[in-house]
């Protein structure tokens, strides 16, 4: 029996230095059996926020190889699902599968605040991830 392939899944975010940062961390880290993971933003950060690369760390999971880039930036790259927690409409003239995740903003909150989006994150994508398992279990 070949695997089945891996869902290649883009979390997007505003500025690309937080939330959807976070989530492409989480699904590297926890979902590398049925994940792809990458990310972007709709108007991309010049850098990761500190507090993120920080509140990762806790977690074990270094993202400081990771960088904010466009929709642009990823040129052809073909994806089965977007995840938009921007809280913003998508540009037109996109055929992939959206799901909107309702996730706050840490960019300029506090660490403890900026934490409990993590966590929030986390348990998104763990949910996920163990859909995408069950789904591949019934291939």
């Amino acid at each position: 029996m070949t695997p089945s392939p891996k869902t290649r899944v883009l979390f997007i975010c505003i500025g690309n230095s937080c939330r959807s940062q976070m989530a492409e961390g989480f699904a590297r880290r926890y979902g590398d059996d049925v994940i792809l993971p990458a990310s972007a933003g709709l108007s991309p950060a010049f850098m990761i926020a500190q507090d993120t690369v920080r509140a990762m760390d806790e977690k074990n999971i270094d993202i400081r190889d990771q960088f904010p880039k466009s929709l642009k930036q990823l040129g052809r790259a073909q994806f089965d699902l977007f995840v938009n927690m921007s809280g913003f409409d998508l540009p037109p003239g996109i055929d992939t599968p959206v799901r909107d995740w309702p996730v706050p903003d840490p960019v300029a909150e506090d660490y403890e605040t900026h934490c409990q989006i993590r966590d929030e994150i986390e348990t998104r994508v763990m949910g996920l991830i163990l859909e995408l398992r069950r789904a591949a279990r019934r291939i």
